[in-house]
């Protein structure tokens, strides 16, 4: 079979899957259609409604679309089947009922941005960098009755410098992504997608789970280790971000989120949670084992800005903390 004659369906949402859709279509495979969510309102009434990046790219290169709101609805099934599709294709998107993902002949695959089993669920990348990862990388398997279970086809990995944060490894990973999906595709035609179970894999240490990421998630803990807390900011960065309360003596707080931060290991005499101003243009907080250097941030209602640019409008005293 020729690639012009696989009928591909296209499922995803974000940024993160417009990529391996971009590599689908401009490589000339045969993208019959595409699924992704409902447009979102946007504004501050909610007037306008924004489409999913995946549609915007779909719309732009007259492709058709789906948009179901419940998965198991028999109209958006019937339509689907109207596809005809020979695979499925999902990135970034939502789980699917057996209905669903078992409807082509040729099966349904799916993209994860890490080196399964590790990080299953839904936040990978920014887990893996939060948990201090020197390596992950992206996935393609065939899915089946459980989130993120499936035999494996193919695995790409990706080095992660001391310096990523979670915003350049998505980019990177988004990338290599594209490529897979094709590759991946490529097999599927070939008859030589020979999908392996994650048991098979050699995993060092325990199982790391990535669950979906909430507020509080989010909210840094001063009394851990400087290398934990840097990698807890980067891991976050640039989205949903990291963040605290500064307090002043008086005890007013101030909610900021952090989105680049270094770290400096030395011992010294301060509490877990102080904060500090050295020179004009750098703020500190003394942690266990060093200091955390606040590089950029944005506080509650303002413009993100450098550290240096924040301390400007910032009045500084000594006794406050964050927390």
């Amino acid at each position: 079979m020729d690639k012009k004659d696989l009928r591909i369906v296209y499922m995803g949402t974000p940024d993160f899957a417009v990529e391996s859709l971009r590599c689908l279509v401009e490589g000339g495979y045969n993208v019959v259609g595409v699924v992704t969510v409902a447009d979102k309102p946007i504004g501050r009434h909610g007037s306008a409604l924004q489409p999913s990046p995946v549609k915007q790219y779909a719309v732009a290169h007259r492709l058709p679309v789906l948009q179901p709101e419940k998965l198991k609805d028999e109209a958006f099934l019937e339509a689907l089947r109207a596809w005809k599709a020979d695979v499925q294709v999902v990135v970034a998107f939502r789980m699917l009922p057996e209905a669903v993902w078992a409807m082509p002949r040729l099966g349904t695959f799916n993209l994860h941005a890490s080196l399964l089993p590790q990080y299953r669920g839904a936040a990978p990348i920014n887990w893996a960098v939060i948990n201090g990862e020197k390596e992950t990388g992206v996935t393609t398997f065939f899915l089946d009755h459980q989130i993120d279970t499936g035999k494996v086809i193919r695995q790409e990995r990706v080095p992660v410098a001391d310096d990523d944060d979670a915003g350049a490894v998505h980019d990177r990973l988004m990338l290599l992504g594209g490529k897979l999906v094709v590759e991946t595709v490529d097999l599927i035609l070939e008859g030589k997608a020979e999908a392996v179970p994650q048991s098979s894999f050699a995993v060092e240490g325990p199982l790391h789970a990535a669950p979906k990421i909430f507020k509080e998630t989010c909210r840094i803990d001063w009394s851990r280790p400087a290398k934990e807390i840097y990698d807890f900011i980067r891991g976050l960065s640039p989205y949903p971000a990291a963040w605290t309360e500064m307090l002043s003596p008086e005890g007013t707080a101030t909610a900021v989120k952090i989105y680049k931060a270094g770290k400096r290991l030395s011992p010294h005499p301060f509490a877990p949670g102080t904060l500090l101003l050295q020179g004009k243009d750098t703020l500190c907080v003394a942690v266990d084992g060093g200091f955390i250097d606040i590089l950029s941030l944005q506080a509650a209602g303002k413009k993100r800005l450098d550290a240096k640019d924040f301390l400007h409008g910032f009045k500084y005293r000594e006794g406050m903390q964050v927390r």
